[in-house]
């Protein structure tokens, strides 16, 4: 599973990690990626979308059928 959200995009960010005595060295800050599972009405079947945390609130706040488009307008596969 990639680390990216199919609906916001979210990705990883990339930085560094600072000791105590102020060495750095690189890290990843992954986004909260889940697959997630939705009846999709219209279409008469479940879709999988891999999500961050985020894009779960958006999927409720908008409607899966909103969403879907949205991904679907962003040329997603869904």
């Amino acid at each position: 599973m990639s680390a990216h959200c199919q609906l916001t995009g979210r990705q990883p960010g990339f930085g560094n990690s600072v000791s105590h005595s102020h060495r750095r060295t690189s890290r990843r800050f992954d986004p909260n990626i889940q697959r997630k599972r939705y009846w999709l009405a219209s279409e008469g079947r479940h879709v999988r979308l891999t999500l961050s945390a985020k894009g779960i609130r958006t999927v409720d706040r908008i409607g899966i059928e909103a969403a879907v488009a949205r991904i679907r307008a962003q040329g997603g596969n869904v």
